[in-house]
């Protein structure tokens, strides 16, 4: 089975907001070091994870996360 992987744009939304990782774990209820994880790439987060970011961060899923091109 590939790998899974999804692309993201979390840190630059996340610097928009001027919000440092810490603020935005707290805000959606995750510690900074899953934040981190996010951004990386290492941790793909849940749907409701996703969810609450974009709301958070005032952007869509999509636009938050892709697909890698295949």
């Amino acid at each position: 089975m590939p790998e899974k992987n999804l692309k993201n744009t979390l840190k630059v939304q996340r610097a928009k907001k001027d919000l440092t990782q810490e603020q935005l774990a707290e805000l959606v209820g995750v510690t900074r070091k899953t934040i981190n994880t996010v951004e990386k790439g290492k941790y793909i987060p849940s749907t409701y994870l996703a969810l609450k970011m974009a709301k958070v961060l005032a952007v869509t899923v999509e636009e938050l996360f892709q697909l890698p091109d295949s």
